[in-house]
Parts: structure tokens; sequence; C-alpha cells
């Protein structure tokens, strides 16, 4: 093959190498970054000498999405991917490779549950159930044997399967709470913010030329009542898959704010992204 020959083949394989990419990253970002790092990589070997292209562009683009699942997880972290939070809850009784290889929208609220796996489980399950590999190339990509692939494919259906009800009862949990801070927010309601709030509860916001972090819950209430026209403007939203506020004003998104909650229902931690810059391309559809 010619160089023109072997651009214009990974050119058609790049599409379904980026969706293998982001079901296995969760972002599309990293994604982007994956099928880049295998273009490199396809640059550096004869490819006359590659017997099957597509087969050796999905085990590279796969090992290197593994090697990013090993690392450290601050990419992947604040990727703020933001989906709007329909009163829908998403239907656990489909297969979860069907759920996962739905929209991006079923795919976002699912993220969360896929975090749950371990990088060769999402690797196995995600090849096998959604894309359709053999066992015997996701263990070549895996570096394991195929009845090793395949048993790691199957305890990741089962863990899916198993983490998909309380995931379902966390989220309609977490839109109760979002909108009783909404409210008290909205309100003024010092008092209702710091029933909301665990007394060691913190908040990290991002503004792009400043950072500010809060501790304890006097300091996040105290605040949240200074921002009670920011949170009439607000509404729900899952921001990689967990509970959130979008404030939208003139049409632009303006912050992001994101929950973690603790199991007796406190908030112990919000996240907030107010940068501009990365807010440009964000939109609540």
């Amino acid at each position: 093959m010619t160089a023109e020959e072997i651009a214009a083949r990974f050119e058609t394989a790049r599409p379904r190498l980026r969706a293998i990419a982001t079901r296995l990253l969760g972002s599309e970002a990293d994604a982007e970054d994956a099928v880049q790092e295998t273009w490199l990589r396809l640059a550096g070997v004869d490819a006359t000498s590659i017997e099957n292209f597509d087969a050796w562009c999905t085990t590279v683009v796969s090992r290197v999405s593994l090697d990013m699942l090993r690392s450290p997880r601050k990419t992947r972290e604040q990727s703020w991917q933001v989906e709007p939070w329909r009163d829908e809850p998403v239907d656990i009784g489909l297969d979860p490779a069907e759920l996962v290889s739905q929209s991006d929208r079923v795919n976002v609220a699912l993220l969360v549950v896929l975090d749950t796996l371990s990088p060769l489980e999402r690797i196995a399950f995600v090849l096998h159930d959604v894309f359709g590999q053999p066992f015997d190339e996701v263990a070549q990509v895996l570096e394991r044997s195929p009845a090793a692939a395949r048993q790691l494919a199957s305890r990741a259906r089962r863990r899916l399967r198993e983490a998909s009800v309380p995931e379902r009862a966390d989220r309609r949990r977490g839109r109760a709470l979002v909108q009783a801070w909404l409210v008290a927010a909205q309100s003024g309601d010092f008092d209702a913010l710091l029933g909301l709030l665990h007394d060691d509860a913190t908040l990290r916001a991002d503004y792009g030329a400043s950072h500010q972090v809060l501790h304890g819950a006097g300091e996040i209430a105290a605040q949240a009542v200074l921002s009670a026209r920011l949170a009439a403007h607000s509404t729900p939203v899952l921001i990689d898959g967990r509970p959130g506020v979008a404030a939208v004003l003139h049409g632009r998104v303006v912050s992001l704010m994101r929950f973690r909650f603790d199991e007796a229902d406190r908030i112990t931690a919000l996240e907030v992204l107010a940068d501009p810059l990365r807010l440009a391309d964000v939109e609540i559809v």
C-alpha cells in the first residue's frame, strides 16, 4: 500500500476506532487522543506487513485505551460531560451491552457504573459485548487467553447488572437532593442549606483565571446564599453521570456544579466549573 492508501484506509476506520475508544474511556477528548496515538503508531510500522488492517487498528486503539484507563484519572475525571436530566429512568431491564451501545445520553448516565469495572473487564466487555469482537481478538488485546477474556467479559456483565439497580436508586435520590439545594439557594435559606451539607463538606471552584476552595458547611452555605440569583437560573443536569446543576444566563451556560453525597444524604463535596473558555461549547439540549 502507498502512503496515500494507508491514510485513506485509516480515515475509513477512524469513526469506528473513535467509537470504540469513546466507549472504553468515557471521554470524547480522550478518545481522540487514543485514535491519534494509533495513527502515530501506524506511521511507525511497515503497513504492508499488516495482514488484517482493521484488526490491527482495533487492537492498537484498545491497548492505548487500556494504558489510559490504567493511568492517573485526572483527565477523565475533569471532562465535565453534561447531559439533560430527564425524568424518565434508564431501563435497567435492558442488557448492559444494549445500554452502553445506545445514545450518548444513556452512555454518559452509565459512566459511573462502567467505572466500577477494572480496566481489563471494561475492555473485554466493550470489545466483545458492544462491538462484537471475537474472544480470540479480545484476548490478543488483553494479552490473555481466550478463556480468560471470556471470563473477564462475563464478570463485567454480571457486575454491571448488579450495579444498575442501586445506580438508578442513587440517581432518583440525587435528583431530590439537588432540587432541595436549588430551592434553598434560590430562597436564601441558610438553615436549609446547612441541613443539606455535611459539617466537613468542601467546595472547589475553577474560574479559569482563579480558583476557590471553601471548607465547612457554614462557608459553603453562606456562599450559596450570595449566589441566589445564579441558582434561580439553574437546572438539574447529569455531569459525568453524577448529579449536578447548570446555570444558564441569556442562553449560555455560565457555571456547572456537581455534587457528592454520603450514605446519609448529606452533601460532602461540590465542584464548580465557571471557566468561560471551558464552558464555551457546553450546551444543554
